[in-house]
């Protein structure tokens, strides 16, 4: 048996009829750029975050970046996040000139570490940018606290957190602004690049939608801006799929639960869902300090995983490539982190069968 890590196919067929027409909606219309599929879009998106504002991008490195921008952030400021992100959530900070500032990340979620924030924060700290890694929302609580406390604004990296929650929270309740990705990789993702913004604060939205639209709110009249939209094909797309998020992220947790009930027994370091979350499992990430021998156990019979992110964003080579950050960063529990995650296949399309396999070649892996 051989077990993808991705079922992008598979969801199309599922759904092909409904994508189809919506593909076909669009290309009848005429109107492929910023047209009413993308607004209809975005009215869908913020309803569904019970929010009052969404914005169509054209990925979710530009929301990030966007949303930076519409705060007033440049050179000369700070923003504190993690190090074991993928790479856009740091790129888009060094995009506005501002200065990166990791810090540690919690043990057990791997998400960030609220207590390290508070030493990380100057006079010239603007922001903070949580990521709700693997699919667990950080403990926005205790972010927020922070932030209100420094006067500073929260951006919220949630491309890999769609229909997540925290303990006595929602996603964007306790921040300035929510930042998505649609790549397809992701839970709620179209068939190529994509982003939004997600926010509540109206004064900040006409700079975003003029920012992604080369500083344009009225059709030949422009300010400095950037080429950023969601096209509406990818809209419609998204539009069908998001009445779908919901049982996807539960299917999602089933497959956890079987997952993690399958290797309890073992050594491997098993995700960790902090009581009353809900955990959507964008990536089911177990740990072991011989990674790359696991890894190449699990993929020669026949499992395709994966590893997110094997490589900190601060250990990379030629760090930090001339931008803003701290050249003698130290961030023990996320390198250990980095050099021992490894994904297992985790869509909602998986058979039993194939599940069943991926638990039985971790477990043959303990044995050999």
């Amino acid at each position: 048996m051989k077990v993808g890590f991705y079922g992008h196919v598979r969801q199309y067929h599922n759904l092909r009829a409904e994508l189809d027409a919506s593909m076909h909606e669009v290309l009848e219309s005429g109107e492929y750029v910023l047209g009413p599929v993308l607004t209809r879009f975005e009215k869908e998106l913020a309803a569904y975050f019970k929010m009052k504002n969404a914005v169509g991008v054209n990925s979710g490195t530009d929301a990030l970046w966007l949303v930076f921008l519409a705060l007033g952030i440049g050179p000369g400021d700070e923003i504190i996040t993690t190090a074991n992100t993928f790479f856009a959530t740091a790129e888009a900070i060094w995009f506005t000139g501002a200065k990166v500032v990791f810090v540690e990340m919690e043990p057990d979620t791997c998400n960030i570490d609220p207590t390290q924030i508070q030493a990380a924060i100057t006079p010239k700290t603007r922001a903070i940018v949580p990521v709700h890694l693997y699919g667990q929302t950080a403990n926005m609580r205790a972010v927020s606290e922070i932030a209100k406390r420094h006067g500073l604004f929260v951006v919220e990296d949630c491309a890999q957190a769609i229909d997540a929650r925290g303990d006595t929270f929602a996603i964007g309740e306790l921040s300035d602004a929510v930042c998505t990705s649609f790549i397809i990789q992701k839970n709620l993702g179209t068939f190529g690049d994509g982003g939004a913004i997600v926010t509540n604060r109206d004064d900040i939205l006409p700079r975003i939608r003029a920012l992604r639209n080369h500083g344009s709110l009225k059709r030949s009249h422009h300010s400095m801006g950037y080429n950023s939209r969601l096209d509406d094909l990818h809209a419609g797309m998204l539009s069908v799929k998001l009445r779908r998020i919901t049982d996807w992220s539960n299917r999602r947790r089933e497959i956890a639960a079987m997952y993690s009930d399958g290797l309890k027994t073992t050594k491997l370091k098993l995700p960790y869902e902090k009581l009353g979350y809900r955990h959507v499992y964008h990536l089911y990430v177990i740990e072991t300090p011989k990674r790359d021998a696991m890894l190449k156990y699990l993929n020669d019979a026949g499992v395709d995983a994966k590893v997110h992110y094997p490589i900190a964003i601060h250990q990379q080579e030629g760090y930090p490539w001339g931008k803003a950050a701290d050249l003698n960063v130290r961030l023990p529990l996320t390198e250990q982190s980095a050099a021992s995650v490894i994904s297992l296949p985790m869509f909602p399309e998986l058979e039993q069968a194939e599940i069943d396999f991926v638990i039985d070649t971790c477990r043959a892996w303990e044995k050999k």
